[in-house]
């Protein structure tokens, strides 16, 4: 059976909507809660609008919840923290959660969020070169961590770049995270299972995530037909629950 989640958009809203977003979220019976790492707006609306940062959100997600039986982000910029620092925040909030956490992780795309808060300007060469720096060190230091995680902590990579990212997914992934319709996200399992198979790695391994704008049961059944084992719905503020009952229904 297929499991689902939902990306609470911390965009164009209050901390409080916010709150009662993911909390209703968490009444209607959805396996996964994320939302993303972004430090402005990065999608829609206007460059303006209030926006809050993730980590701190998946925090208060921790602890707040109760039913999700995932929370995490989708996905940190990889080169926004120091790698051993992130590897120890993710820890924490397994803790905060209860044994819940997800580690998602990308290589970032939105200059904005670097040249503002002073992070070096990278190519999207450089950003995926210090995710594959990244991705060793950070279960090297889950491994040293005292306390060490007590739940799974999955590391989710997201991306859908064939030749570098799912090959990382390959690597050093326990799931992935893509977007496309189905013909893509076809395509796309089908390289990673070609990564995986040149490593040495049984794909199976593998949790296939997909993240997708609408609870279209038409839409979702293709997608699972293509091999998404996940869907994951963004949801934009003023938070629609009635979407999220779509999603539960379109999956039952």
């Amino acid at each position: 059976m297929v499991k689902i989640g939902v990306q609470i958009h911390p965009q164009n809203t209050t901390m409080s909507d916010l709150r009662a977003g993911w909390q209703g979220v968490d009444d209607l019976g959805v396996d996964s809660l994320w939302t993303w790492d972004h430090f402005f707006p990065p999608l829609y609306g206007s460059a303006e609008e209030s926006h809050f940062e993730g980590w701190q959100i998946l925090a208060a997600m921790a602890v707040t919840t109760t039913k999700v039986s995932q929370i995490g982000m989708l996905v940190t910029g990889g080169g926004y923290r120091n790698p051993d620092l992130l590897a120890d925040m993710a820890r924490t909030l397994d803790h905060l959660s209860g044994g819940r956490a997800v580690l998602g992780i990308g290589s970032g795309w939105m200059d904005k969020d670097e040249i503002e808060y002073g992070y070096p300007g990278r190519t999207p060469r450089q950003r995926l070169d210090f995710l594959a720096e990244a991705l060793p060190r950070i279960r090297r230091r889950l491994g040293l961590l005292q306390p060490g995680p007590i739940g799974r902590l999955p590391v989710l990579i997201g991306g859908n770049g064939e030749r570098r990212t799912l090959r990382l997914v390959a690597q050093h992934a326990d799931m992935w995270n893509g977007y496309g319709d189905a013909d893509t996200v076809r395509v796309k399992n089908a390289v990673i299972d070609r990564w995986c198979d040149e490593l040495g790695r049984d794909p199976r391994e593998i949790e296939r995530t997909v993240w997708i704008e609408r609870a279209d049961p038409d839409l979702m059944a293709a997608l699972i037909e293509a091999g998404a084992e996940h869907l994951i719905l963004g949801l934009r503020a003023p938070y629609d629950l009635h979407e999220v009952e779509r999603l539960v229904a379109a999956a039952a």
